[in-house]
């Protein structure tokens, strides 16, 4: 029998660096995302391995907040202080985009940026505080994840708020499922990956 090859890329909850400092907005979301947290405490969690080396790129929706006289360079400062516990992790830089709603991808000019940076080979890891901040559309979402996922080097995105790593083996599965695309014929995760161990009932 083949021996199954560990992916590295994976760590679980006790191993991970830990976004503490980097908090969630008060919302309608936070119930959501509450309801999201006790699923996760019903399995073993998966979050970007601080051994494995990641080319990580961090990405913002800004908008002026009162919390902070400087709420971007707070922000920042806060990511760099975190990031920094994770000596194999390469920060490849912030990309920053404006506005207080939550937008459509293609609105999103810094998104796009770092979308064609992921499929140049420049970064495998985003980092983002939550969902919304890249779309208001689900199905965007899913299908992003799918796409970046599928890559030769698959590139996964963490969304600190839900706890939510796209490369995670449980969101792998459901990756797979072709519920999302619009059209059947269009590609989905491989089955061709390297072998994920299973880690959760």
């Amino acid at each position: 029998m083949e021996e199954k090859k560990p992916n590295t890329q994976l760590s679980t909850v006790d191993e991970a660096p830990q976004f503490s400092l980097i908090f969630a907005d008060d919302s309608e979301q936070m119930r959501k995302i509450a309801e999201h947290k006790a699923w996760l405490q019903r399995i073993r969690h998966e979050r970007p391995n601080p051994a494995h080396h990641f080319k990580v790129a961090v990405y913002i929706r800004y908008f002026n907040q009162t919390k902070h006289e400087n709420y971007l360079d707070y922000h920042i400062k806060q990511f760099e202080d975190t990031l920094a516990l994770c000596a194999k992790w390469e920060l490849v830089g912030f990309y920053i985009d404006e506005g207080s709603t939550p937008p459509n991808m293609e609105s999103a000019p810094e998104w796009c940026r770092l979308l064609d940076d992921c499929m140049e080979g420049k970064v495998d890891l985003i980092i983002t505080q939550k969902v919304s901040n890249v779309s208001k559309k689900s199905h965007e979402i899913s299908l992003c994840a799918r796409l970046l996922a599928q890559q030769e080097h698959p590139i996964g995105i963490y969304f600190i708020s839900e706890d939510m790593f796209t490369l995670a083996s449980y969101y792998m599965e459901d990756m797979r499922d072709t519920f999302f695309l619009s059209d059947i014929n269009q590609a989905t995760i491989s089955d061709n990956e390297v072998p994920r161990e299973k880690l959760h009932d």
